[in-house]
């Protein structure tokens, strides 16, 4: 019978992957703070944890987010409009406190708002979000005064959101919890935290990411059903999971998971849908309706064409090229010559939608942000890539100073917001192709070359593959110039290797 210390020793979890060992940006960076971490660091031994330095780096870089803001804050919301675009500042939140009825009482999706728009046209669990923070800025003062500490109060809610997106992503893979850390310091976070509303269905679709590499399937489902509720976009990486969970053979816990996420979707939204369905449909009939907008593809060919794409044209079209890029994604999940790890398709899904789409708003670079660091946590990239959303977030900002300064023509004329728009579309193909490169030579995938299969895939992490079409059904082909162990993740022979090692 074994002793209790063999015992232990035995099922010791393995040491974390230090970036500063193997990424050679991260060891430059950490030149900063004294150099790489040394063999004989004693990890995990004070207080100073890595999940809790990544959540105290999210914290700060949060609070540089709120200086950016500072100019806005005290005077280019509210003197001259033109301002808060030439501090590059901008935020719909004190805007909307007053122009979405919250500065009169109004309870959103059931009374009428004076204006342009008759509900809000945000999801009901952005609404309460919103609603909330609304009951919590005192009434008194002008409306600026008020104004502020609605935006002001918004940012302390964010802020926690923003936190538990660092955490959840530290702790998702469990050997990289250093990976946090690109989301702690993206500086596109930093700008657009506080935009608008998305850092809580960010914030919820992290945790139900956590869930699932931890394999509680249905609790992710709740959470992404909630993540629905509060931004559109989450209910995608249902579809990867679906394709993963097809090849896996693992049907229960993506029963459970989809289960989960329609019972949570339809608690928030049913109370709403019935006894107000007007406000509740306003969201979705304005997401139809809105024409071509800023930072797409789109708006380049409609300011390039004398006769331009009508609306519904545009609707369709763009849901064809969605379709079509989801069946590529899932003829790449079934034939690639590894089963691709869940963020990977997660990070693609998303791209896809916004690539596709015909409006990107600087803030929805959140949207990716969690997913791209799970998906592919290589400093390079993702610093090219923060550097191609940075360079948009300050294009689309000095494009509108430029249309609203009149005569003075103050900021980016529409030629270069073109420009920047292609930044920005290339920055995401970029990063798109490189998951897409690891995902068909998995020995350039950094995670997986650390010898871990999906650390993010929960039941599907080191599961044998029933369902593989084409070169799936083939051992993967190794690039001849990577000396790095192979190894047969979800095979039986890895299992059996574990068993005797044990």
């Amino acid at each position: 019978m074994p002793s209790a210390e063999t015992t232990q020793a035995s099922v010791r979890e393995p040491d974390p992957v230090r970036p500063t060992k193997d990424d050679e940006i991260a060891v430059a960076g950490s030149e900063l703070i004294g150099g790489p971490i040394g063999r004989r660091a004693l990890l995990g031994t004070s207080w100073w944890t890595p999940v809790r330095v990544v959540a105290l780096v999210a914290i700060g870089m949060f609070a540089l987010g709120l200086v950016q803001k500072a100019p806005c804050y005290n005077g280019g919301w509210f003197f001259g409009a033109g301002t808060q675009y030439t501090h590059a500042c901008y935020s719909d939140i004190p805007h909307l406190y007053q122009g979405r009825g919250f500065a009169d009482g109004l309870v959103p999706y059931f009374d009428k708002i004076s204006g342009d728009m008759e509900y809000l046209e945000y999801p009901v669990l952005t609404g309460v979000f919103m609603e909330v923070a609304a009951w919590l800025t005192p009434a008194s003062g002008t409306i600026q005064h008020q104004e502020q500490w609605y935006w002001f109060v918004n940012a302390g809610m964010l802020m926690v959101c923003a936190v538990i997106i660092a955490v959840c992503v530290s702790r998702t893979h469990t050997r990289r919890p250093w990976d946090g850390l690109l989301v702690a310091l993206a500086p596109a976070f930093a700008l657009t935290a506080t935009i608008n509303w998305d850092l809580l269905a960010v914030a919820l679709t992290a945790a139900a990411m956590l869930m699932w590499s931890r394999g509680r399937s249905l609790a992710f489902g709740v959470l992404l059903g909630l993540a629905t509720a509060a931004k559109l976009y989450p209910f995608l990486l249902l579809g990867p999971l679906f394709l993963l969970c097809w090849r896996a053979g693992k049907w229960r816990p993506f029963g459970k998971a989809l289960g989960g996420a329609v019972v949570a979707w339809v608690a928030v939204n049913l109370p709403v849908m019935v006894f107000a369905f007007d406000g509740w449909s306003k969201f979705y009939r304005f997401s139809q309706e809105r024409g071509v907008d800023f930072g797409s593809f789109w708006l380049v060919l409609a300011q390039h064409s004398d006769n331009p794409f009508t609306t519904e044209t545009v609707n369709t079209f763009a849901m064809l090229l969605m379709l079509a890029s989801a069946a590529g994604i899932a003829a790449l999940t079934l034939t690639a010559p590894r089963r691709p790890r869940f963020a990977q398709l997660a990070f693609l899904i998303v791209a896809a939608f916004i690539l596709t789409n015909k409006v990107y708003s600087p803030q929805y670079v959140l949207w990716l942000i969690p997913l791209a660091v799970l998906a592919r946590p290589k400093w390079r990239d993702f610093l090219i890539w923060q550097a191609c959303e940075v360079a948009y977030f300050l294009g689309i900002w000095m494009y509108l100073a430029y249309t609203t300064s009149g005569d003075a023509h103050k900021g980016l004329p529409t030629e270069g917001y073109q420009f920047v728009i292609g930044v920005h579309l290339v920055g995401t193909l970029y990063l798109c192709a490189v998951v897409v490169r690891d995902i068909l030579m998995p020995e350039r995938d950094v995670v997986r070359r650390a010898g871990d299969d999906d650390p993010s895939g929960g039941v599907l992490d080191g599961a044998q593959d029933v369902f593989v079409l084409g070169p799936a059904a083939h051992p993967p082909r190794h690039a001849a110039h990577v000396d790095v162990p192979q190894v047969e993740w979800g095979s039986q022979r890895m299992r059996e290797d574990d068993d005797r090692s044990l």
